[in-house]
C-alpha cells in the first residue's frame, strides 16, 4: 500500500510544482502591471520633463544675442580644409551667423558650394584687394573686414542684439569662447594661444581691469592684442559708423589697435576667460602644403575639389 502511495506521489509531484510556479509568475506579472499602471496614472496629467526641458532650452536660445563671426578668406590649397574646421566648430554654437568674405572679384564656386552645405547660417560676401596692397609689410584682409562691417551696418539695427567677432580661418576655437563673448557689453578681451612667438599672449588684469599686456611683440602698442582676442557688441559697431580697419598708414600687427582706438579705451575693456587666464583660441595655422609633385606627375583625368 505504501509503495503504491509513494509511486503516485512522485508521479504527481512535478505537476504540482509546475502549477505553483505558473501561479507565482502570473501573480508577479499582475503586480508589476498594477504598479506601472498606478505610476503612469499619477504621471498622466503631468508635463513630460524632457519636453519641458527642450521647450525651456529653445526659449532661452532665442533670447541669446547673435554672434556674428567675420572670416576673411582667399583662394589657396588649404582654403577648404580651413573652412571645414571652422564650420565643424561653428555648427555647434547656438544663435550664430557666419559672415564669410572672399578676397575675390566674384563669389567662387568652391566657397559658394561649401557654405550651401556647411549647416551654418551664413552671409557670403566678396571684395577684391588691389594688388598694390598685397605686398609684404602691408596689412591683410582690411577690405574684407570692412565689407563685413558695412554689411552689418546696412542689415542690422540698434534693436538687434549681437556680438561681432573677427574669426580668421587659420585659428582654432573652443566652444567655451563663444559663451564667454556672448555677454559682451561693449568690448571684451581674452588670451590667444600660439601667437607673437610665445605660447600665448594676454591682457594683464588687476582688480577686474586691463592694466597692461603680456606679449612677445611690440608691447608698446595701444592694444597689444591679436585679432582673435576681442569681441565687440553690435550696438558699438552701429554707434560708430566711421570705425573701420585702416589701410593707409597702417602697419602689420597694428590693425587691432587702429580699430579699437576708434571705439573704446583700455580701461573700459571687459576681461573674459577667468580674468584673461584661460586660453580658448589658438593661432594654429595650417602647415604650408608641399605640392611640388603636382606639375611633375600625370594629372588625374577626374577633377576633384580639395
Amino acid at each position: 500500500m505504501k509503495s503504491l502511495f509513494y509511486s503516485r506521489f512522485f508521479i504527481l509531484l512535478p505537476w504540482v510544482l509546475i502549477v505553483i510556479i505558473v501561479i507565482d509568475i502570473d501573480t508577479k506579472r499582475s503586480s508589476v502591471r498594477n504598479t506601472a499602471n498606478f505610476y503612469l496614472s499619477r504621471l498622466g496629467n503631468a508635463p513630460r520633463p524632457d519636453r519641458a526641458v527642450r521647450t525651456t532650452s529653445a526659449v532661452n536660445r532665442t533670447a541669446l544675442p547673435v554672434i556674428y563671426a567675420v572670416t576673411p578668406t582667399y583662394t589657396r590649397a588649404v582654403q577648404k580644409a580651413e573652412l571645414t574646421r571652422l564650420a565643424n566648430t561653428f555648427r555647434q554654437v547656438p544663435r550664430f551667423h557666419w559672415i564669410v568674405v572672399e578676397d575675390s572679384s566674384a563669389h567662387t564656386e568652391l566657397v559658394s558650394r561649401f557654405l550651401a552645405r556647411a549647416g551654418v547660417q551664413s552671409t557670403h560676401l566678396h571684395v577684391f584687394t588691389p594688388r598694390r596692397f598685397k605686398r609684404n609689410g602691408m596689412p591683410r584682409a582690411t577690405e574684407q573686414r570692412n565689407a563685413a562691417l558695412g554689411w552689418l551696418r546696412g542689415h542690422r539695427s540698434l534693436n538687434d542684439a549681437g556680438v561681432v567677432f573677427f574669426a580668421d580661418d587659420d585659428n582654432t576655437y573652443s566652444l567655451e569662447l563663444f559663451e564667454e563673448m556672448r555677454s559682451t557689453r561693449r568690448v571684451s578681451v581674452w588670451p590667444v594661444g600660439l601667437v607673437g612667438g610665445r605660447r600665448y599672449e594676454r591682457p594683464i588684469v588687476e582688480q577686474g581691469k586691463v592694466v597692461g599686456w603680456y606679449t612677445g611683440w611690440r608691447a608698446d602698442r595701444p592694444f597689444a592684442i591679436d585679432m582673435a582676442g576681442f569681441a565687440v557688441n553690435l550696438k558699438v559697431i552701429l554707434d560708430n559708423p566711421r570705425a573701420l580697419f585702416k589701410r593707409r598708414g597702417a602697419k602689420p600687427g597694428m590693425q587691432e589697435s587702429d580699430f579699437l582706438k576708434q571705439i573704446t579705451k583700455v580701461e573700459d575693456l571687459e576681461p573674459k576667460a577667468h580674468n584673461c587666464t584661460q586660453v580658448l583660441v589658438w593661432h594654429t595655422r595650417t602647415e604650408k602644403v608641399n605640392l611640388g609633385n603636382e606639375p611633375k606627375r600625370h594629372l588625374d583625368s577626374v577633377f576633384i575639389e580639395v
